[in-house]
């Protein structure tokens, strides 16, 4: 079955270098990461980018904004523009952890795939830029000789990107191909929305207008709001303030900066402000987070970097 085989080479995989660790691995593919957690009381704040993220083992959800996706064994999360959302594992024990692996997506291999396939997707209709689907046994297949592959690197530079070229076919030819093209598609709503998120992303310490996001997506401001919500669920002043929120917690937690050092870093004038609205997005003050948080491993901690 493709699953049994899935979960224990990822388990192989990650016994042989992460023994008894909890956290995403990378690996020697760029964008592939194993992930392995025997917890289920943690959060985990981050921005997501494009990527598919297949459950071999165990459960998690993603609470994005007011929107809650849950995914389980042999279904995967699509990504389809960087998000930032909080992530938690829902069924994990030491004895059966959570095992899952994920791979970013490359834009010119999906354009590339993309141009090359008979019949394309028909573009979906404006919605949410991420989704769970059930994985079928192809697509884990897939993964699975991925995973393998790691085990004999001689073999990763040759072959590797011909997976990812039929993972990619793979996913845009199944039931929400048309969700995903957008993103290949440089005329697609996501794509041109994401250009938007890549300048929030480089300059969110600075106050940015609507018109400039707009016109980074060569939209007009009020199509750009309106579909910028539909894929984010969120506007574009709130995603900024999460943008702001995760690296200053990144800063406190990794750079061991205190908490009006941070604050001005990101952009905020008032402290007071910045250790309401931190409050209010970790459920706890600054200082106390970052006391209780800096026991945690980089692996962790790196996660919730956001300027890349």
């Amino acid at each position: 079955m493709p699953q049994s085989a899935l979960k224990n080479a990822i388990a192989r995989y990650l016994d042989a270098r992460h023994p008894g660790e909890n956290g995403a691995f990378a690996t020697a593919v760029d964008g592939l990461a194993l992930m392995r957690n025997t917890r289920t009381d943690v959060l985990n704040h981050m921005v997501y980018r494009p990527a598919l993220c297949l459950v071999a083992q165990g459960a998690k959800c993603v609470m994005l904004n007011d929107q809650v996706l849950h995914y389980a064994e042999m279904q995967s999360l699509v990504i389809s523009v960087e998000l930032p959302g909080v992530g938690r594992v829902t069924q994990a024990t030491p004895d059966r952890p959570y095992l899952a692996i994920a791979l970013e997506f490359d834009p010119l291999i999906l354009r590339e795939v993309l141009a090359q396939l008979p019949v394309r997707p028909a573009p979906a209709a404006p919605g949410l830029g991420l989704y769970v689907e059930d994985t079928d046994a192809a697509l884990a297949d897939c993964m699975l000789r991925l995973v393998n592959m790691l085990e004999t690197p001689v073999m990763l530079a040759v072959l590797a990107p011909l997976l990812m070229r039929e993972i990619c076919a793979r996913l845009l030819t199944g039931p929400h191909g048309g969700r995903l093209c957008t993103l290949a598609l440089p005329a697609g709503h996501a794509h041109r929305v994401g250009e938007a998120i890549r300048l929030l992303r480089a300059e969110f310490a600075r106050a940015l207008r609507i018109e400039e996001l707009a016109a980074a997506a060569n939209m007009s401001t009020s199509s750009f709001h309106q579909h910028f919500k539909q894929l984010t669920s969120m506007t574009p002043l709130q995603y900024q303030k999460q943008l702001r929120l995760l690296e200053a917690r990144r800063l406190m937690l990794v750079e061991n900066a205190n908490v009006m050092r941070a604050a001005y870093q990101v952009g905020y004038e008032s402290p007071s402000q910045f250790s309401r609205e931190y409050t209010r997005m970790f459920g706890v003050p600054p200082k106390r987070d970052a006391l209780a948080s800096r026991s945690l491993g980089m692996a962790d901690i790196q996660a919730y970097r956001v300027a890349a």
